[in-house]
């Protein structure tokens, strides 16, 4: 493992996946390194690999060769259920769909983290969070009933609300119009570096890339040289 103050570490990710062409490298013998309380983007053209990366650094996919080691633990080495506990400690996630439970509300899909993760508090810890989103008047709505916006709101929040190490933002704004996707990207921005957590954001705006202290660019599933943002 890379030594250092880094928080998350990937050696030679290989991911190869079988079709009916063949064999087809998604990601070939990506190596980096992200240090504590860095902010990291991920940009490359469709079908790069950005994904597949994003899922693989999660421990959401299994690499076919190479590793991931997240805060000294080497991840890939981990089952499911071992991956799994490891993310509910250090991981919060934001997609671009929000992948909001529509059966609970604003305030529920906040605690579900929390109570999975089994802390205390957590009422109180899911109001305060909601509320620096400023969603304090939409704590008993359900999603259907929030604007595409205040769901991605919604999500930061639950995002937060167990104070990750580690946030993995997969184009976070990909499903907004232009002004609220700004809005959001300031507030994810202003939140992370008030907890100075580690963010890996996905991303194909390169306003939003530059915003991080790294550029990190795939193509053909291949690391180009990383660019100071």
């Amino acid at each position: 493992m890379a030594a250092g103050n880094s928080l998350l570490v990937a050696e030679d990710l290989t991911k190869k996946v079988t079709s009916p062409e063949g064999e087809l490298t998604i990601l070939d013998n990506v190596s980096f390194a992200v240090g504590r309380g860095e902010t990291v983007a991920v940009v490359g053209p469709s079908g790069a690999g950005k994904s597949t990366l994003l899922a693989l650094l999660a421990g959401l996919d299994e690499p076919s060769s190479g590793s991931v080691w997240l805060n000294g633990v080497e991840l890939t080495a981990l089952d499911e259920d071992g991956r799994a506990q490891l993310r509910s400690r250090q991981v919060g996630f934001v997609f671009q769909s929000f992948h909001l439970l529509p059966s609970l509300t604003a305030l529920e899909n906040v605690l579900l983290p929390l109570e999975l993760s089994g802390t205390d508090n957590n009422d109180a810890r899911a109001r305060q969070a909601l509320g620096r989103v400023g969603l304090d008047s939409r704590l008993r709505h359900y999603p259907r009933q929030l604007s595409g916006g205040e769901r991605q709101r919604v999500a930061i929040a639950r995002a937060f609300v167990t104070e990750p190490a580690l946030l993995f933002a997969d184009e976070p704004t990909g499903n907004l119009d232009n002004k609220t996707g700004a809005h959001i990207l300031n507030l994810l921005f202003e939140l992370n570096a008030a907890a100075n957590t580690t963010l890996v954001l996905v991303t194909h705006d390169l306003n939003a890339a530059r915003r991080c202290h790294r550029i990190i660019e795939l193509v053909s599933g291949r690391l180009v040289e990383p660019e100071e943002a």
